[in-house]
């Protein structure tokens, strides 16, 4: 599948940029209040709505996101690594041991002490030395502990720690996931989508910028048509007050050609109007600023009228089947939505990850002193400071493993979203279908517009010039006093009628053929100047 390129054309973006940097300085040479217009070609005008056109810039965009999603998709499939860091303060601890014959335990510790202090004095070779009962080593511990300022035994729960700390690193790879795999696949083709929807999109603005440039044109072109019949009517009301000046002419007549040309000059004022309109409809297809003044060099007569006339209806659907991204788009859909078919079925399969921890905890308490009782006497105290960082308070922890997860049973939601993706994948075959016959149906319209209005085109240039030629007729027999001004008049009417008619028969072959080459899938552009000509 051909991947459209993100990238314009560098000539494309230069020209875009020394257009703007053109604006700029003639700008800033300009008086303050005014801006000097921005000459644009048609081609000029194609070239900037690819890179400013807001429609192309949204579209750029999603690809953007699109492509931003497939990396996403690829991070499931990468190793997951946390970090994390707690502290905790244990204001009040339960006993682990409360409720179980553990908890009398602790009570023990004392005997044990005693015991092996009295196996120590049988064994040891210091004849001064001797078993003592165990209120006697109880007595002398609290003697000692006394001599310190130390408390002995107490209701504390041995096991509490206020103040907790854990610091892990883990790590979690996927081993096996089809949902993963699967996501992978469906990012991709949302990309490639996105891609194709972009390149129809390019199509359409060149269509849109084709068709508001011969709007543009058409519209200053009719602006100049009623100018110049408001010259004609004025011609004709000079010459009808000369007549009736001489009594050759009744007033009345004079009266008409005023009004007549009231009601032009005011069309005139209409039709620039539109004019100014079309502009600026045009500023926002290209994507330039509306108050940006432009003019407009070209005309829309062309040299290349009647090249696609000869081709055929079979050929031209065909050149569409193959070349319309929209039709790519469809297609597409239809295999991103078997990949959420499949997505929805991976539910059924199970997920096997790879897990590994290192943690460093530690468990300090507020007051970082022990007890350890002088060398060779078991019943003389002395305190001990301990560092934060003592190994006594911190240790690590390291474990690895694997992890299995696999729902046996969810409430049968599984089979519902495979059926619901199974109607989607229809809707998206029978979209498929209806792309095809709209594609083909848009290419026959189109190719029969182009030759409606290439015949309307042929049979109006046959009707200006018989136009012209009444023209010259009424306005000599006016001239020789055998024809009357309303004669002149209404041939001045049929004239700008036709002008008009035949520049509408041109605009719609130029917009039909822009259409023909859209409905194709066709991207490329005229870059021959259009012809000047005359009329």
């Amino acid at each position: 599948m051909p991947n459209l390129r993100l990238s314009i054309p560098i000539a494309n973006v230069l020209l875009a940029g020394s257009l703007a940097l053109a604006s700029t300085t003639l700008a800033q040479n300009t008086p303050e209040g005014t801006q000097e217009p921005l000459t644009l070609t048609l081609d000029e005008a194609l070239q900037i709505a690819l890179v400013h056109n807001y429609a192309m810039r949204l579209e750029r965009l999603n690809v953007e996101q699109a492509s931003a999603q497939v990396r996403e998709a690829w991070g499931e499939a990468w190793p997951l690594i946390d970090v994390t860091s707690s502290y905790t303060r244990n204001l009040k601890s339960a006993n682990p041991f409360a409720g179980s014959e553990a908890g009398g335990l602790f009570s023990s510790f004392g005997f044990i002490d005693w015991l092996s202090f009295n196996e120590r004095a049988r064994t040891d070779t210091d004849a001064e030395t001797a078993p003592i009962d165990f209120d006697e080593f109880i007595d002398r511990q609290e003697s000692g502990l006394d001599a310190i300022g130390a408390g002995f035994g107490g209701d504390a729960n041995p096991f509490a720690v206020p103040n907790e700390f854990m610091n892990s690193i883990s790590l979690s790879q996927t081993i096996f996931s089809a949902e993963t795999f699967v996501g992978i696949r469906g990012a991709r083709y949302y990309k490639d989508l996105t891609d194709e929807v972009l390149n129809r999109q390019r199509q359409i603005v060149l269509h849109e910028v084709r068709e508001a440039f011969y709007q543009a044109l058409l519209s200053l072109k009719q602006v100049e048509v009623v100018r110049m019949s408001v010259e004609r009517t004025q011609r004709t009301l000079d010459e009808t007050m000369r007549r009736v000046s001489q009594g050759l002419a009744p007033k009345f007549q004079r009266l008409t050609a005023e009004v007549e040309l009231a009601n032009l000059e005011t069309q005139q004022v209409e039709a620039a109007g539109l004019a100014a309109q079309a502009l600026d409809n045009l500023k926002m297809q290209i994507g330039i600023p509306v108050d940006q003044p432009i003019r407009l060099r070209g005309n829309m007569e062309t040299e290349e009228r009647g090249r696609f006339l000869t081709v055929s209806a079979e050929n031209a659907v065909d050149m569409a089947l193959a070349h319309r991204p929209d039709l790519e788009q469809a297609r597409l859909a239809i295999e991103l939505q078997r990949v959420d078919r499949r997505l929805a079925m991976t539910q059924y399969m199970p997920q096997l990850s790879a897990v590994a921890s290192i943690s460093y905890i530690g468990r300090v308490p507020d007051d970082r002193t022990r007890i350890v009782t002088e060398d060779r006497d078991d019943f003389i105290y002395r305190r001990e400071s301990i560092d934060f960082f003592s190994q006594s308070y911190w240790n690590p922890a390291i474990s690895a493993g694997v992890r299995l997860t696999w729902n046996i049973f969810n409430g049968f939601r599984t089979a519902a979203r495979v059926q619901q993706r199974s109607v989607a994948l229809h809707q998206a075959e029978l979209q498929y279908d209806q792309t095809r016959q709209r594609i083909r149906m848009e290419v026959q319209g189109a190719l029969r517009d182009l030759e409606a209005a290439q015949q309307r085109i042929l049979a109006q240039e046959q009707n200006v010039r018989r136009a012209e030629l009444n023209y010259e007729y009424a306005r000599a027999r006016l001239a020789e006093g055998i024809a009357s001004p309303v004669e002149e008049r209404n041939a001045s009417e049929q004239l700008d009628q036709s002008r008009l008619n035949r520049l509408r028969a041109l605009y719609d072959y130029l917009v039909a053929q822009s259409a023909l080459e859209t409905s194709m899938g066709m991207t490329q552009w005229n870059t021959a100047e259009p012809r000047l000509t005359s009329k």
